[in-house]
């Protein structure tokens, strides 16, 4: 396995460990430690399949989904104040969601890579993470999806609250989601530097 390669499967291993443990401590009413480090997985993701091609990166998320299922896996098992630390609504919608972004990114990435080479990975965030956020809060939380999961009581989440503090009422699942897709978005613009730069060295090496 090349070099290069080998540094996108230990860095999308180590985003998606450490995003699982992040994801337990809450930042301010909306939002999570793990809503900054979890988007970083879609550069990854966009680094590996500018340099290797589709392919690698596919192979580089299916090591981050086995990675996040090992983790999901765990906190299943540590049983906190309020009950397992990792529900299994929260595993399957984390699980899901990531394998459907990443893979929808993948997609987008590969189709666009021949054009302005901002518009591939910008694009394919965008979507993968919009994909993510949808997935996994409503498969988490949202109300009708309570079958999956009927002993787990979340109807904390659907309480109903002004969205983000100030608009229409919504249960607060939708604010959390909200919040989460923010920042998502807004790493993506941020994260299109460093693709630029790391993306511009490892294809230098490659040449």
């Amino acid at each position: 396995m090349k070099r290069g390669l080998i540094f996108g499967v230990i860095a999308m291993a180590a985003i998606v460990v450490a995003s699982n443990i992040l994801v337990q401590f809450l930042l301010g009413d909306w939002l999570t430690y793990g809503a900054f480090t979890y988007p970083f997985a879609f550069l990854v993701t966009d680094l590996m399949n500018r340099i290797y091609g589709a392919r690698a990166a596919r192979k580089v998320v299916f090591i981050g989904f086995i990675a996040g299922v090992i983790c999901s896996f765990i906190g299943t098992q540590i049983i906190g104040e309020f009950g397992p630390l990792v529900t299994v609504r929260i595993a399957l919608g984390s699980g899901i969601a990531f394998l459907v972004a990443q893979l929808v990114d993948v997609f987008i990435f590969d189709k666009l890579r021949s054009g302005t080479w901002w518009r591939a990975p910008l694009a394919s965030t965008l979507i993968g993470s919009s994909l993510d956020t949808a997935f996994f809060f409503s498969i988490a939380f949202a109300a009708s999806l309570s079958f999956i999961e009927p002993a787990n009581d979340v109807s904390w989440a659907g309480e109903m609250l002004p969205i983000l503090g100030v608009g229409s009422v919504a249960p607060l699942w939708v604010s959390l989601g909200i919040a989460d897709w923010l920042v998502k978005l807004s790493l993506a613009l941020i994260a299109l530097i460093p693709f630029r730069m790391i993306a511009t060295r490892l294809q230098n090496r490659t040449a």
